[in-house]
């Protein structure tokens, strides 16, 4: 079964307030409306990454589903991003103790970042979705106490797991990324754009 296509008369359901995301998709000129998910993304106890990412997409998925003008769109796109170390989640920091804390984590060690995203047409929303889970393993150098307290107190990171944005003045901390770097910033452009297509949603791209 095959729908509509992503045009701008009925654009990508993006459920999410991620600035880097709609960033992504701006700059692979997808058609965006954004409808952000509101659901509580605490971790349970004991809850694994994984098992996080999924519980948490999925409710973000049925939220924007529940509500969406499925008539005035031509999917949804849904996503949640984590940043681990060991089996830790590191959430955002609220506030630059606790950036400068995060970072001294990272300092110097291997992280792991993953962005679930969950892709569901309006037309037929439980038999044409996709959801998929990229991995890209970010390394950090050896930077000071001294580098990590003047970097915290910019803010910068202050909205962001990990306390650092790989796209910004947080760029001269990463000596190496392995995998997707949109992965990193929170949302892999190319394992999206080749869903899209497989759905059919994205007619001729580019």
């Amino acid at each position: 079964m095959r729908g509509a296509v992503i045009e701008n008369d009925r654009p990508l359901l993006l459920g999410s307030a991620s600035p880097r995301r709609r960033e992504i998709l701006t700059g692979l000129r997808i058609p965006i409306r954004v409808s952000p998910a509101d659901i509580n993304e605490d971790v349970l106890p004991g809850e694994a990454p994984f098992a996080y990412l999924e519980r948490i997409v999925e409710a973000k998925l049925a939220r924007v589903l529940q509500r969406a003008d499925r008539v005035s769109v031509a999917a949804v796109l849904v996503a949640d991003t984590s940043v681990v170390l060991g089996e830790r989640i590191l959430g955002k920091p609220c506030d630059v103790a606790e950036a400068e804390a995060l970072l001294s984590q990272l300092a110097g060690r291997t992280h792991v970042v993953f962005t679930r995203y969950a892709v569901a047409s309006a037309d037929a929303p439980e038999t044409r979705r996709v959801c998929r889970t990229v991995e890209s393993k970010v390394t950090m150098r050896a930077a000071s106490q001294e580098e990590l307290r003047r970097y915290a107190a910019t803010g910068e990171g202050l909205d962001k797991a990990g306390a650092y944005a790989v796209q910004g003045i947080g760029s001269f901390l990463v000596e190496r990324i392995d995998g997707s770097y949109s992965n990193v910033v929170g949302l892999p452009a190319c394992e999206l754009v080749s869903d899209l297509k497989s759905l059919g949603l994205l007619g001729e791209f580019p």
